[in-house]
């Protein structure tokens, strides 16, 4: 598997993360899919695929509503991970390790292909949305769900992409709803639905430890919490709760539709 600077780094990191990704993750509450979900005609069965599948929980998503899935990741202790959490649901998957810029499946392969909160590690975002359009089916969804930025507050965007890169290195770029709007729609996808919700991060110390951050760089990340501009602590609603730091991390939900 050749992967570039961008993919190995992502594989080392999540190679080496994929523990904290079982049932207790955050990642674990998959409402926000029930929500992106509600209303849309999915099918009620099909062939599905999950892209970056991480601990799994995507892919246990698809499997109860009744898809054969294929879940893949640039990590195999990742795949490891989430085929023991759908089995430990009686299910099963298929799962295959590669990039999520590069999928090498039959054109009009799939009924839905998911990606969730993983798509600011890739390499080429642009690539992944023009090998989802190719892979889907007509009538075919992709359903993303991402950390992104304001549109219009390129500051705090700017802020935030600095300080998840020092978090952790594998980190891309958070792309703003209308970055991801023009990707989808060059793809000739219809988007049928665009939202942005906001999920509080927990606890400063709880960010570093989901990433392993090395302590040089969570006393940078710390300094740069503290000496935000006020701009930047409205648009993330920094709080402080308990002794607890914390931000309102925005989060993207986009359905498209081949």
């Amino acid at each position: 598997m050749n992967l570039n600077a961008a993919q190995a780094s992502s594989q080392a990191q999540f190679d080496k993360q994929s523990g904290r990704y079982g049932k207790s993750h955050i990642l674990a509450d998959t409402s926000d899919l029930d929500e992106l979900a509600d209303g849309l005609e999915l099918p009620t069965s099909g062939i599905a695929l999950d892209v970056a599948t991480g601990g799994g929980h995507a892919a246990l998503w698809l499997t109860r509503r009744g898809f054969d899935v294929t879940a893949t990741d640039i990590s195999e202790r990742m795949l490891e991970n989430a085929a023991a959490l759908v089995s430990g649901d009686g299910k099963r998957i298929q799962t295959s390790q590669h990039p999520a810029e590069t999928l090498p499946y039959p054109d009009a392969s799939f009924d839905v292909i998911t990606c969730r909160v993983a798509a600011h590690h890739f390499s080429s975002p642009g690539d992944f949305v023009r090998e989802s359009a190719r892979l889907l089916k007509s009538g075919g969804f992709l359903l993303l769900i991402d950390g992104t930025v304001p549109d219009n507050e390129l500051e705090a965007a700017d802020w935030m992409n600095i300080v998840e890169k020092l978090r952790d290195p594998s980190h891309g770029r958070l792309l703003s709803p209308g970055e991801w709007r023009r990707i989808v729609e060059s793809a000739d996808m219809q988007i049928v639905r665009c939202s942005v919700s906001r999920l509080i991060q927990p606890d400063l110390e709880w960010y570093f430890e989901t990433a392993d951050t090395p302590a040089s760089n969570r006393d940078i990340i710390t300094a740069r919490y503290e000496n935000a501009a006020d701009s930047i602590r409205n648009v993330y609603e920094f709080a402080t709760v308990d002794g607890r730091r914390t931000w309102q991390w925005h989060r993207l939900h986009l359905a498209a539709r081949k």
